[in-house]
Order: structure tokens, then sequence, then C-alpha cells
């Protein structure tokens, strides 16, 4: 199989950057997605390409990270639902067509060289409230701190977020509600995490706000695109959380 690739190529955050067009031929079906641009920068190496190969994030290739991310024919992550850039395969595109690859399109995510971003903005707002404080000792035996069924699942579903960013670079506000609001649902009901509820949404509100980051304007681009299908029912909850932060002032 072969495709024709239209990549953003970008030299270093002071460029302005463009779409260069390159053809790519022998790509399996099977071939994931990060696997035919292997292919595509082996070529451009040989063929001694001046731009060079292109740059793009990875690690794990198993949805597990999410640095694999891509903005990939309109659509974070590509048009699979449900999975990362690494779990796209080829066989998802029609032999022979345009593949536009973009890189996350955010202001909270300045482009460093051709698709790979900076995503330290996350990591800030982690640091504003995401965690505990709290000495939680060793593993307590699971009745001393009992979590109803439902909450222990919404938590769960919460903490499956991987921090790809998905969620931003497929609102057209460039909003990071649904990764806040994921990391705020992940603590709020556990007993742990309740001890500094009310300073922790305020905190990662302000840091996500200052960053640049949009508002939330409920169109669900963020679920469709999320790769593990986190609600937006989390955004609530943290709309809930944020409220009662600044009625106790």
């Amino acid at each position: 199989m072969h495709y024709i690739i239209k990549v953003w190529r970008q030299k270093d955050a002071k460029d302005k950057g463009s779409f260069a067009t390159y053809t790519v031929k022998h790509i399996t079906p099977g071939s994931s997605f990060l696997e035919m641009l292997d292919i595509l920068n082996d070529q451009l190496v040989r063929e001694g390409d001046p731009m060079g190969p292109i740059a793009f994030d990875h690690d794990c290739r198993e949805g597990i990270c999410g640095a694999c991310s891509l903005y990939i024919n309109g659509r974070a992550h590509g048009p699979d639902t449900e999975v990362t850039t690494c779990q796209l395969y080829m066989r998802n595109f029609k032999e022979g067509s345009t593949i536009t690859v973009e890189p996350w399109r955010s202001r909270g995510f300045p482009v460093i060289k051709d698709l790979v971003v900076d995503r330290h903005a996350f990591d800030k707002i982690l640091q504003a409230g995401g965690f505990v404080s709290i000495n939680t000792g060793g593993a307590p035996d699971a009745q001393l701190f009992p979590v109803h069924k439902a909450e222990a699942e919404e938590c769960l579903d919460a903490s499956s977020c991987i921090g790809c960013g998905a969620c931003v670079a497929s609102c057209k506000n460039g909003s990071a509600m649904l990764f806040v609001a994921a990391r705020v649902s992940a603590l709020a009901k556990l007993p742990q995490g309740k001890v500094e509820r009310v300073a922790r949404a305020k905190a990662m509100v302000a840091k996500m706000d200052e960053l640049g980051f949009g508002s939330c304007t409920n169109t669900g681009t963020c679920q469709a695109d999320c790769p593990k299908h986190i609600s937006i029912t989390h955004i609530s909850r943290l709309n809930r959380e944020f409220l009662l932060a600044n009625l106790k002032g």
C-alpha cells in the first residue's frame, strides 16, 4: 500500500512552519501509524531530505503513555475511536489517500519541532493541586476506608486519563477542562483526596487559565476524541468543586 503524507514541518519554536508532502510506499495494512512514520523517516534519511526526518513523540507504543499525540485528518489520534495514535493502523486509510498530519494546536501546547509540542502545561496544572499531601502510610486493609462501588468505578474511570491532550486539541476553545476534571474526580471521591478538595479545584482551574487554555462550552468533542472515552460528566463535578471552593473562600 502507498499513501501521500501531508505533514507539518517546523524546524523550531520560532519558525513559522509549513506543510510538506511525501509519498510513502510498501506499507502493510497491519502497520501502525507510527511504524508508517518510521518507514517514511528512513526514506527521508536515505534520500538526504534537507529537512531531515520528521520529529514526533512516542514512548510505550501501547496506548499507555499518551505521548504519541498527533492530529490526523482533522481529528485527534486519527479516525479510529478510543485509541491513541500508536494503536491506529494503516488499514483505516484508503490505498493512495492523502493523510494530513499536524501537531496539537493550542496556545497551551507550543510547537517545539515538527509534530512535537511542549505539554509541560499539564504538569504545571497537576503541581497546582492534582495530588494528596497527607501521609497515607502503608497499604491499609480494604475495609478500613469503604468506598461505594459506583463512586469507586467513577474514580477509576477518571483516573484512566493518560494526559495526552486530545481533549485540548479537539476543543474549538482549546479547553483543558476534561483533563482537569478527570484529575479532580479521581481524588474527590476518595477519603485521601477529600482533605484538600476545597483548595484543589480552585488552584488547578486558576493554573489552567493562567497557562492560556480556553473555556468549556460543552460541545462534547473532548469526550468523543478521548482515547479512554472519559465522560464529560466529570466536568460537572469540577464545576461543583470549584463553586464549593469559592463559597468557602
